[in-house]
C-alpha cells in the first residue's frame, strides 16, 4: 500500500520547520559564546570530515533509497538489497576512517577535534535512514530526528558556557548524531525478512554506487570546498565563520524549499518503474510550483530584512554576514529548481549521467571563481562563486529536460510569484524605513510581508494555494 505523499510531506515539512526554528534559538547563543574564530574552526574541521564521510559512503545513501523504492512491494528482495548495501557501505566507510585517522586525527593542529569527529564517521556507518525513506516510512525518520535535535539543543544550553567549551560543542554534535542513528535500528526487524548470508551479492552494487558517487563529489566541491578554501587561503578564520553563519541562515530556509524533494524521490522512482509517465509529469509540475511559491518570497524577504536581522541574531562583530546573506539568497531559487530536476527527476529515472554532467560543471565553475575571488574578497568571493555555480547547474539541467517538459509552461508558473514577491519586498522595505528599532522592524516585516504575499495570492485565486487549503480542509 502506497504511503500518502501529503502525510509524508507534512512529516518532513514539520521536521524542516523544526530545524528552521531551533537554530533561531541556538545560533545567537553559540555565536556569542564561542565567537567567530571558534565557529570558523568548527566549520573548517567539519568540512574536512565531510569529505571523508562522502568518500566512505560513496553514493550509497542516494542509491540505497532509490533501490529500496524500486523494490518496496517485494519484502524478500528489498531485505536482501538492504543487507548488501549496508555491508558495502560499512566496508567502504571503515577504509575511509582509517585514512582519516592517519591523515588528520593522529596528530597536528585540531587533532583533538578530528578524533571526536571519528564518532561522526561511525554514526554515518550506522545510518539506515535511506532504507526507511525508500519505503516512504518518513514518520519514523522524522520522529528520530526531532528527538535528537531537541535533546542536543538542551545539551548545548546546559554544557556550552564559554569559548573554552568548543570540545563540548563538538561532542554534543557527534553523540547526538550517533545516538539518533542507533535508534533507527530498533524499528528494523519489523520491515525485514530473514536472508541467508550466502545469498548476498555485495559487489554488484559497487559500480552503480560509484556512478552516483561522482556527482556527489561535485556537489560537495561547491557546498563544502568553499569553507575549506577560505580557511586555507585566508589566515583569519573569522572569514570562515562569517561564511558559515550566512550559509546557515540560507540553508535553514532552503531545507523548507527542498522538503518536498525528500518525499518525492522514492515516489518518483516507484512511478518510473511502473511506467506511469503521465503521473511523473503531474508530480513535476506540482514540485516546480511549490519551489516558486516558497523560494521567491524567501529570497526577497532576506534582501529586505538582512541588515536589521544580523545584529540581533548574531550579535556584534558579524555585520559582514548581512551582505553575504543577500548575495547568497538567489540559491534558494536555483537549488530549489535543481532539486526538482536533478534529485526528483533525473536520478530516480536513471539519468544520473546528465545529473553528473550538470553538477560537475557547477563544481568546476565554483572552483575557478573561488580561486579568482577568495584571496581578494574572502567570504564574499566564495558567496559569488556559489551563486554562479548554482545558476550554471540549474540552466544545464533545464537544457537536459527540454524535450521531456514544456519549459515555457514551467517558467510561466513563476511569473505570478515573482511579481507578488516584489510587491512584498517593497512593502517590507517601507516598513524597515519607518520602524527604526531592529527587532520591531523585523517582526513587522515578517508578519506583514507574509500577510501581503498570502492575501494577494488568495485574491488572484492561485490554484496551488487553494489546492493546499482544500487538502488540509480549510476550504471546500
Amino acid at each position: 500500500m502506497k504511503k500518502s505523499i501529503t502525510k509524508n510531506y507534512i512529516y518532513n515539512l514539520t521536521y524542516q520547520i523544526l530545524i528552521l526554528i531551533l537554530p533561531l534559538i541556538t545560533t545567537p547563543y553559540i555565536s556569542r559564546v564561542l565567537g567567530a574564530e571558534n565557529i570558523g574552526i568548527y566549520s573548517y574541521t567539519i568540512s574536512i570530515v565531510t569529505y571523508f564521510i562522502l568518500f566512505g559512503s560513496l553514493g550509497i545513501a542516494m542509491y540505497g533509497q532509490r533501490e529500496i523504492a524500486y523494490l518496496q512491494d517485494d519484502k524478500q528482495r528489498y531485505s536482501k538489497t538492504f543487507w548488501e548495501i549496508f555491508i558495502l557501505r560499512f566496508i567502504t566507510m571503515f577504509i575511509s576512517m582509517e585514512v582519516f585517522y592517519f591523515a588528520f586525527a593522529k596528530g597536528g593542529q585540531y587533532s583533538i577535534y578530528y578524533k571526536i569527529l571519528l564518532l561522526e564517521m561511525i554514526a554515518n556507518c550506522l545510518d539506515i535512514s535511506w532504507f526507511f525513506q525508500g519505503l516512504e516510512e518518513f514518520k519514523k525518520v522524522v520522529i528520530r530526528n526531532t528527538i535528537v535535535k531537541i535533546v542536543s539543543i538542551i545539551c548545548i544550553f546546559i554544557f556550552v558556557k564559554n569559548s573554552n567549551d568548543l570540545i563540548i560543542y563538538f561532542l554534543i554534535y557527534v553523540l547526538s548524531t550517533l545516538s539518533g542513528n542507533i535508534t533507527l535500528w530498533t524499528y528494523l526487524s519489523k520491515f525485514l525478512t530473514r536472508i541467508k548470508i550466502k545469498e548476498l551479492n555485495i559487489l554488484k552494487h559497487l559500480k552503480p554506487t560509484i556512478a552516483l558517487f561522482i556527482p556527489q563529489i561535485a556537489i560537495q566541491i561547491y557546498t563544502v570546498l568553499d569553507k575549506v578554501m577560505i580557511g586555507a587561503i585566508i589566515t583569519d578564520k573569522s572569514e570562515v565563520g562569517f561564511y558559515e553563519q550566512s550559509q546557515k541562515v540560507i540553508k535553514m530556509l532552503l531545507a523548507v524549499v527542498t522538503s518536498l524533494g525528500t518525499v518525492m524521490v522514492p515516489r518518483m522512482a516507484n512511478t518510473f518503474v511502473n511506467g506511469d509517465t503521465k503521473k511523473i509529469q503531474e508530480y513535476m509540475k506540482r514540485a516546480f510550483n511549490f519551489v516558486f511559491l516558497l523560494a521567491f518570497p524567501m529570497m526577497f524577504g532576506i534582501l529586505a530584512i538582512a541588515n536589521n536581522f544580523v545584529p540581533i541574531f548574531f550579535g556584534q562583530g558579524y555585520e559582514k554576514v548581512a551582505m553575504l546573506m543577500s548575495v547568497i539568497s538567489p540559491i534558494l531559487l536555483m537549488i530549489g529548481l535543481s532539486n526538482v530536476i536533478g534529485t526528483q527527476y533525473l536520478l530516480p529515472t536513471k539519468r544520473q549521467k546528465e545529473f553528473t554532467i550538470s553538477v560537475a560543471i557547477g563544481a568546476l565553475v565554483n572552483f575557478v571563481i573561488n580561486m579568482l575571488l577568495i584571496k581578494k574578497y574572502g567570504a564574499l568571493g566564495a558567496s559569488i562563486g556559489t551563486v554562479i555555480a548554482e545558476i550554471s547547474v540549474t540552466m544545464i539541467q533545464f537544457i537536459f529536460i527540454r524535450k521531456n517538459f514544456n519549459l515555457l509552461e514551467i517558467l510561466k508558473l513563476s511569473i505570478k510569484y515573482l511579481i507578488v514577491s516584489v510587491i512584498m519586498f517593497i512593502v517590507c522595505i517601507i516598513i524597515g524605513n519607518i520602524i527604526k528599532n531592529n527587532l520591531y522592524a523585523i517582526i513587522a516585516q515578517v508578519v506583514i510581508g507574509i500577510g501581503v504575499y498570502g492575501v494577494i495570492l488568495l485574491i488572484l485565486k492561485d490554484e496551488f494555494i487553494y489546492a493546499i487549503l482544500r487538502k488540509i480542509k480549510i476550504i471546500k
